[in-house]
């Protein structure tokens, strides 16, 4: 049970550090192409949400359950469907 433990320790923090690499490195490189800071964060944002929902479906797809890869497309879109208009319903009248 403590070698699971000290794994996932070890995990978490190669998952923050690798995180934190990649916001910076991509930061850097939009900088030097000349895209603003908005942009920047817009597409860190994008990719950090979808990367979960795209290595589920790749391996619902090895595994040969398609249901998993449409569950996983139907709910995703439903969810932020709903967020988006349920933060702009707070914001304003719809």
């Amino acid at each position: 049970m403590a070698h699971d433990i000290i794994w996932m320790i070890a995990g978490l923090v190669l998952l923050v550090k690798g995180a934190d690499y990649f916001i910076e490195a991509s930061a850097r490189l939009a900088k030097k192409l000349g895209v603003s800071n908005f942009m920047i964060g817009l597409t860190v944002v994008a990719v950090g949400t979808s990367l979960p929902e795209l290595a589920s479906a790749v391996i619902a797809s090895f595994n040969n359950y398609p249901g998993i890869i449409i569950g996983n497309i139907v709910g995703s879109n439903i969810a932020n469907i709903c967020l988006i208009l349920g933060i702009a319903a707070f914001l304003r009248t719809v």
